[in-house]
């Protein structure tokens, strides 16, 4: 049974990771509990990974001290960091908190990796390293020196971090950029967690962009799956964890508007109040995955459909989040 560090634990991807891996892991799982988004939602999916092979430690990576007690306690095998300050727009307004959590904090952890002879580290990246990136599909070995938000340069930084650290210490380091992870539970400062909510309370959508902007929606079961198989084939790698087929977000919109119909949450005539508005800083304008290496090297790919994502999340939030 291996001995799992798993931080980031009570978020979104990280607690439905936990869920896949205790029956066969033991999973020492950190979080801060940060109010960056209801502090509540992440106790609740701390609550529901009561299990034997589960222990929740509250704590920040940028705690060197707290990190070397656990790596020294628990004889870690393999780290998953998925911990991390979340949010392009936020980094915009609020840069020390990325500093502290994502460059700070994955220093930490390279170091107790390196120090506790760790061979296998998966860390979590962001499809947002590809900044206005013209060449699409995004290509893994593409140029990502150009981020147009502080949150992508922390994530750029931490792929050159974790690549020196590979070539000096010999610790397989596994990126993985996120491309827009949704689904049941997910974050409520999501698009399309809040276009859901706006919608069902008669509320002004706001559309960047004019509504323009395209994104690669992964669902949650996929990424997951992903970081499963990355997990039996340690390498010093980078993937794009995408399913490669974006929608605008004008599209989005109408997909949660019909399942929303469906499940007779709204009326069928229906009117969407939008207010359409220029780019915001640190945007941009698409992103779009290309899967040529996890399918070269995990055979696998990302393929729920977003109308089927949709439907499972807004069943999921009719069921949790209106008041009965």
């Amino acid at each position: 049974m291996k001995k799992i560090l798993l931080t980031g634990v009570a978020g979104f991807i990280g607690s439905n990771l936990a869920h896949k891996l205790l029956a066969d892991n033991k999973i020492i799982g950190i979080d801060n509990l940060n109010e960056y988004y209801d502090v509540n939602i992440k106790k609740n999916r701390i609550k529901q990974l009561k299990h034997k092979n589960f222990i929740f430690i509250k704590g920040n990576i940028a705690d060197k001290e707290l990190l070397e007690e656990v790596f020294n306690k628990y004889k870690i095998d393999t780290v998953i960091n998925l911990a991390a300050q979340a949010g392009v727009r936020y980094s915009v307004y609020n840069p020390d908190v990325y500093i502290e959590s994502n460059i700070i904090g994955f220093y930490n952890i390279l170091e107790c990796c390196r120090k506790w002879k760790i061979n296998h580290l998966i860390y979590a990246s962001s499809s947002s390293v590809y900044g206005e990136h013209n060449n699409i599909p995004f290509d893994v070995e593409s140029n990502t020196d150009k981020p147009v938000s502080l949150y992508a340069a922390t994530k750029k930084s931490n792929e050159i971090l974790a690549y020196s650290y590979s070539k000096l210490y010999n610790i397989k380091c596994t990126g993985l950029r996120f491309f827009t992870i949704y689904g049941p539970d997910g974050r409520p400062d999501m698009a399309y967690y809040e276009f859901t909510k706006k919608i069902i309370n008669g509320e002004v959508i706001k559309l960047y962009n004019y509504g323009k902007c395209e994104r690669d929606f992964t669902y949650i079961n996929d990424a997951i799956e992903c970081i499963i198989r990355i997990l039996k084939k340690p390498v010093t790698k980078i993937y794009n964890i995408g399913r490669g087929n974006p929608i605008k977000i004008e599209e989005l919109l109408k997909i949660i508007k019909k399942e929303l119909i469906n499940q007779n949450l709204i009326p069928e005539n229906y009117q969407v109040k939008i207010e359409f508005l220029p780019e915001q800083k640190g945007d941009t304008l698409i992103t779009y995955s290309n899967n040529l290496e996890l399918v070269k090297d995990l055979n696998y790919k990302p393929e729920t459909k977003i109308e089927t994502g949709i439907h499972n999340f807004i069943v999921w939030y009719k069921e949790n989040m209106i008041k009965k």
